[in-house]
């Protein structure tokens, strides 16, 4: 079923489960989660989002972006290389599914040229993807996870990167040691190094700390200009391009609005005080507060094969465990992407695995058997809840339970 089916669905009976009052009453709650300042936020940064990735696509950004990574890499380091792009590129563009579609089909040749497998090689390129889908500021699931608990993306990165660059590192040593004697015979071509410049101009400016729609309207300028100087578009192809990236958003916002809608009325009708209070009748710490939001989010993800709806979905009742068990926003943030990205890259029903797998031609239960990042980022996540790790973004003083929300 589509998701966007699935919370009309839902929509509706939340609305008639809502007996107390007119129907006029239920559609002005609804229309009031809906509107919220934080839902309508985050609309127009997708939006900008998703004008300034479709621009810097059709001027050719992502395939100088590719060349660059692979032009700087040795020979001998072809596996480490692949997932330090595939890092790169994801972190560049924001978008897991993306890095894929750029990196992917260039795995027939690769393995052509070397004799390894596909399903390895693919995997290697689906790992690092979800290294920028969980940390870059222009990522839907950093967006939705920094506007639902309310903190900076640079302060979410922070938290972060310390969780999970650690298993970027520990990946790349291991595919350094794997592809060792692996020759590297692929052509990339030639760099247009002006073509980089957008994606480099707003990962610099969002780590200054500059307001993320301002990073993005700089980005979307930026775009248009290289890409009009080097000939990748015109001024029509500039502005066609935006309106296919801000209309391959539709679907995202549609469900930002209806998930806003829904749980505005599940929050009228003490749902979410429900929810809260299971979730956390039997804690008493930050630790199982820590725990609870990792599962909620986790088990949200499986329903609906999207990390970035799962977040918007769990993020408000995560802010409010958050706010019982004095966890800091930005560690709430940080395991809300992490464990949304873990789940996303091992279910092999998400997008990211059927276009590998589509594009490769590997079945997605083969990627996902040569998987580490994912799984490692996973381990990563538990280990930093149980450790209280970071320490100074980590609540030392335990709530217990029955503290008002």
């Amino acid at each position: 079923m589509p998701i966007t089916v699935a919370f009309v669905i839902s929509v509706a009976v939340s609305i008639f489960m809502t007996n107390d009052v007119s129907i006029s009453e239920r559609l002005t709650l609804f229309s009031k989660g809906a509107a919220d300042k934080n839902i309508m936020l985050m609309i127009w940064i997708f939006i900008l989002a998703g004008a300034f990735a479709s621009a810097a696509k059709a001027m050719g950004a992502v395939d100088a972006t590719v060349n660059l990574t692979m032009h700087i890499l040795p020979e001998n380091m072809l596996l480490a290389g692949l997932f330090i792009a595939s890092c790169f590129i994801s972190f560049s563009v924001g978008t897991s599914v993306g890095t894929i579609v750029a990196l992917v089909p260039i795995v027939a040749g690769i393995c052509a040229a070397t004799g390894l497998d596909g399903a390895y090689v693919t995997a290697i390129i689906v790992g690092g993807a979800f290294f920028g889908d969980n940390l870059s500021f222009i990522s839907d699931t950093t967006i939705a996870a920094t506007q639902t608990q309310d903190c900076l993306m640079k302060d979410k990165f922070k938290v972060n990167s310390m969780i999970v660059v650690p298993c970027a590192v520990i990946i790349m040593f291991i595919y350094i040691f794997q592809g060792y004697n692996v020759e590297y015979l692929y052509d990339m071509g030639d760099v247009q190094w002006v073509k980089v410049i957008p994606y480099l101009s707003v990962i610099i400016l969002a780590l200054i700390g500059i307001n993320v729609m301002v990073v993005l309207i700089i980005g979307i300028i930026l775009t248009g200009v290289v890409g009009i100087f080097t000939g990748g578009f015109d001024i029509w192809g500039y502005v066609g391009a935006m309106g296919n990236g801000i209309d391959g958003m539709g679907q995202l916002i549609v469900v930002t609005l209806l998930a806003g809608g829904m749980l505005e009325m599940i929050r009228y009708n003490g749902g979410v005080d429900f929810l809260i209070r299971k979730l956390t009748s039997h804690l008493s710490s930050a630790k199982m507060g820590e725990l609870s939001i990792a599962a909620m989010v986790s088990f949200a993800n499986v329903c609906t094969a999207n990390n970035t709806i799962a977040i918007i979905t769990t993020g408000k009742i995560a802010r409010d465990i958050s706010q019982k068990f004095g966890i800091d926003p930005r560690k709430t943030a940080s395991i809300l992407d992490t464990f949304s990205c873990f789940v996303q890259g091992i279910i092999p029903y998400g997008a990211q695995m059927l276009m590998a797998s589509q594009l490769s031609g590997q079945s997605p239960l083969s990627i996902i058997s040569n998987l580490y990042y994912p799984f490692a980022i996973g381990v990563a996540g538990i280990l930093a809840i149980f450790l209280r790790y970071p320490k100074k973004y980590t609540a030392t003083i335990s709530q217990k339970s029955e503290n008002v929300i």
